[in-house]
């Protein structure tokens, strides 16, 4: 079976890797929206204990919070100079977590039903399939558990600020970075996930201001967008 992967993004991110963890340099968005994840991560779930996966973790920006507050981390991401980026970052820090190289249908066949929450930031605009990684992610929960997404509407609002500004007008993002086709409506993404047993319990928007380097969590999720899902039976 083809794996839910596009090269092209492998080798995009990978060029990236060298650079991850600069608060400064091409990632530095990463960095200045991670407090706004980890709190709403926190306001549904207790952190502490919780065995959670971070699904396309990249070079663990989020693995780590999520790992300082006590949580159980497994980092999956399909390209190895990311993958080698976060072990190098954990080792240097101290912290422990569980990173692997691989795919999301991987860990979905190797750790079926084991993740109290999973966590997929800004990964279903980057992939070919983002049903196919709906369908890996709702494997990996434990029933009753979350999944916890974050992604880009599509609307011109998010190609405006998403692409125009982000990438071009201001240079947050290295041009190219995103596609407007493969972003995905939060209606879209909820009947997905419908489909593999998972029910949408909340859609929260996210506002950024690249000038103060601040992002804080806002009703209208007509740009950036977190959902969060719970899996249903058994």
């Amino acid at each position: 079976m083809q794996a839910n992967l596009n090269p092209e993004e492998l080798d995009k991110f990978a060029d990236l890797a060298a650079t991850w963890w600069d608060e400064r340099g091409p990632c530095r968005p990463l960095h200045d929206l991670n407090p706004c994840r980890l709190d709403y991560l926190r306001a549904r779930m207790e952190l502490s204990g919780a065995a959670i996966a971070d699904v396309g973790c990249g070079g663990g920006i989020f693995s780590e919070a999520l790992a300082r507050k006590g949580a159980r981390v497994t980092g999956i991401d399909a390209t190895r100079e990311l993958i080698d980026a976060a072990r190098e970052h954990a080792l240097e820090s101290a912290i422990e977590i569980d990173y692997r190289l691989g795919t999301s249908s991987e860990l979905a066949a190797s750790d079926a039903a084991r993740f109290d929450a999973v966590v997929c930031m800004e990964l279903v605009e980057h992939v070919p399939d983002p049903d196919a990684l709906l369908k890996d992610c709702a494997r990996m929960v434990k029933p009753n558990g979350l999944l916890v997404v974050s992604t880009l509407n599509r609307t011109p609002e998010a190609y405006a600020l998403g692409i125009v500004a982000a990438e071009y007008a201001f240079s947050l993002l290295p041009r190219g970075t995103h596609d407007y086709a493969n972003f995905i409506k939060p209606s879209e993404l909820a009947r997905s996930a419908r489909r593999y047993g998972l029910v949408l319990e909340d859609v929260s928007g996210m506002a950024y201001n690249p000038l103060t380097r601040h992002a804080r969590l806002r009703r209208s999720p007509v740009i950036n967008y977190f959902a969060s899902f719970r899996r249903t039976g058994a």
